[in-house]
């Protein structure tokens, strides 16, 4: 495989702007008794943020603790924040490989969607029926750390041993955007944010293959948080839904991705992550 890389807001409480907070600030936040909550970023900033700020703003008040946003412009730059110890909450599905799970992160909790899959589709007037004609041809990923969106899908294809070159869009809605204007032939996706894109911009897609399935992302928290901060925080996130004024939150950040009125945030002790652990188990070597 020939791997190239390419590349309204509601409820906004003081929008944080993506990567704005390093090493020195960080530490501050820190002495001030706060935390830094990371989001693998799907969609572009904007909408990200939009979705974001006001339930953090939310659990940050219910649960007494602090919480700041920090958004990486990548799906990857959650990942990096995690790598470098610069936050210590995160909502990622990029933790379940063997060394990573030695960091020492726990899953709380998870949203409540239906199972997502792997895809790896095309436009519907794509004249591509079949995943043998992407042979040779550019094909879109969010980015090397997305898992359902680029590793599963990634790895279907090497072990059909059908050679691509991989675009990677930065976020699953950058790969989208290279598929629409015709700057690769396909995209591998998530099924939620590939339904979720459909609806928002009115665009219709043909499956080529999809997955097992998968549960949506985790809410995971760094073992260097104390366990009082830790069930605090699980704690208002869970019981958001439960509680009409974060309901009305939950429902209105909802419309912005694309998610139903019942995506809510539920506990986890992070068993049904196992299909994530299993996949490691029997992937190429080069997306381990």
């Amino acid at each position: 495989m020939r791997m190239v890389r390419s590349l309204a807001p509601v409820l906004m409480r003081g929008l944080c702007l993506a990567g704005a907070l390093f090493s020195a600030g960080a530490a501050l936040a820190q002495e001030a008794g706060s935390y830094r909550f990371s989001p693998v970023n799907q969609a572009n900033l904007q909408v990200a943020a939009s979705y974001w700020n006001p339930i953090i703003a939310y659990v940050s008040e219910k649960s007494g603790v602090k919480l700041s946003l920090k958004l990486g412009r990548t799906s990857a730059d959650t990942t990096a924040y995690v790598l470098a110890q610069e936050v210590e909450f995160a909502f990622t599905n990029h933790l379940f490989s063997p060394e990573r799970e030695k960091l020492g992160w726990k899953v709380f909790g998870r949203r409540l969607t239906p199972a997502i899959h792997s895809q790896i589709l095309v436009p519907a007037d794509s004249p591509i029926k079949d995943l043998a004609q992407l042979e040779d041809k550019d094909v879109a990923f969010p980015g090397p750390e997305a898992f359902i969106a680029y590793k599963v899908s990634y790895a279907q294809l090497l072990n059909r041993k059908i050679n691509v070159r991989s675009v990677f869009g930065g976020n699953m809605d950058g790969a989208f955007a290279q598929l629409f204007s015709g700057k690769v032939a396909a995209v591998g996706a998530n099924s939620q944010l590939a339904e979720g894109y459909a609806r928002r911009e009115g665009k219709k897609f043909r499956v080529l293959w999809s997955s097992e399935p998968f549960h949506d992302l985790a809410l995971m928290v760094s073992s260097r948080v104390p366990e009082k901060d830790q069930q605090a925080v699980a704690r208002a996130f869970t019981t958001m839904h439960k509680d009409p004024r974060g309901l009305d939150i939950l429902n209105q950040v909802s419309q912005l991705v694309g998610l139903s009125a019942e995506a809510h945030f539920i506990a986890s002790d992070g068993s049904e992550y196992e299909p994530y652990r299993r996949f490691y188990q029997t992937a190429p070597a080069q997306l381990r």
